[in-house]
């Protein structure tokens, strides 16, 4: 009796069991329809804000300085006095000149006058031709100590004129190096001006794209510290000589600047430019996303097409160019219009049945 108990114990359970489900799991996948891509390139290049116009300004005479007149920030006018040195010495000078010189058109009116008389003289026999001589070389003498004694005024009246400095061009004074009392030199750098006619941006370009860059070509510039200005720079200077690291001066004068922006922030250039491929190809490609690519061995990758009558998804080799902005290039192995997995491809095998997520949905690997 208690066999039969257990007999029927185990039948009540086999016939209990669930019916055993056959049918294959058909996996979602996140895809993507292939498109026809322009295989451009862009690089971000870090650069500086300069001044259009500046300049180091100094005296051209030596001396110690008596006033200045201007304070470091502030906006000057063209012509507007910046410093100047204590005068009596150029004031002393100048008066010595003057007198240098009055004292030469004196000496050279009076042989002037004698030479003219001996001309008279001489051919009437008069007057012997040695005194002629000697009237004459007294006259050409005072006439040259004349001329250099002009010449000695006139230098004296450019230092005293060069013992003001004044502004070049209408500005702001960046850098102010002098004070009153201050001994100076010819030379020596005492302010800085900036400018009123615009900011550039100098940048240094790599050897490898400085052939994409022409004088009046229009690039977008970025500043990191003004997260919200964006600005057109027109190239209007590239270097005919590369520089440190192989690289090549470029200039690019900046349009629409707003008032935040200053010389010495840090500028980014985006150039954009008609790329070469790993393998030398040039011309159209299509994109993709990096995580629809399956490495292979070396340098091999592959993809999963999607298979529409099918509904499977086949592995097919392809062939890669560059990667940008998480974007792979493909010049070889996809067509426009077919559809690929961009997830999770490293769960997917040959033949396997998929479903298309829909594109509103994400999902998680």
């Amino acid at each position: 009796m208690r066999f039969l108990t257990l007999l029927s114990f185990t039948l009540l359970v086999a016939c209990s069991k669930a019916p055993v489900d056959d049918k294959p799991v058909i996996r979602p996948i996140a895809w993507t329809k292939v498109a026809q891509h322009d295989f451009t390139q862009m690089r971000r290049l870090p650069g500086v804000v300069e001044p259009v116009e500046t300049a180091s300004l100094s005296f051209l005479v030596n001396g110690k300085v008596e006033k200045v007149r201007v304070k470091l920030g502030e906006k000057v006018t063209a012509g507007q006095q910046l410093a100047s040195l204590e005068q009596q010495n150029f004031a002393l000078n100048y008066q010595s000149a003057e007198a240098q010189l009055a004292q030469a058109e004196a000496t050279y009116t009076e042989a002037k006058n004698e030479f003219t008389r001996y001309s008279e003289l001489v051919d009437k026999g008069l007057v012997s031709r040695s005194g002629f001589d000697t009237a004459k070389s007294k006259y050409e003498s005072s006439q040259s100590a004349r001329n250099v004694a002009k010449t000695q005024l006139d230098i004296a009246r450019k230092n005293s004129e060069d013992s003001i400095l004044l502004a070049p061009y209408a500005g702001v004074i960046t850098k102010r190096m002098v004070e009153p009392s201050q001994q100076v030199s010819v030379g020596q750098a005492v302010f800085e001006i900036e400018g009123e006619d615009g900011l550039e941006v100098q940048v240094t370009v790599p050897e490898t794209i400085i052939q994409q860059l022409t004088t009046g070509l229009i690039l977008p510039v970025h500043f990191p510290a003004l997260p919200n200005v964006n600005l057109q720079g027109v190239i209007t200077e590239v270097g005919a000589r590369a520089e440190s690291a192989n690289a090549f001066p470029v200039t690019l004068v900046l349009q629409d600047i707003p008032a935040e922006l200053r010389a010495g922030m840090t500028a980014e250039v985006d150039v954009t430019f008609s790329g070469i491929g790993r393998t030398g190809y040039k011309g159209q490609t299509v994109q993709i996303p990096v995580s629809s690519i399956l490495a292979g061995q070396g340098q091999q990758a592959y993809v999963f097409v999607y298979d529409p009558d099918l509904q499977v998804v086949n592995k097919r080799q392809v062939q890669t160019e560059n990667i940008l902005d998480n974007k792979v290039f493909v010049s070889d192995g996809l067509k426009v219009g077919e559809i690929i997995a961009t997830a999770g491809v490293t769960f997917l095998r040959e033949g396997q049945s998929v479903k298309l997520l829909e594109q509103n949905l994400q999902i998680f690997n």
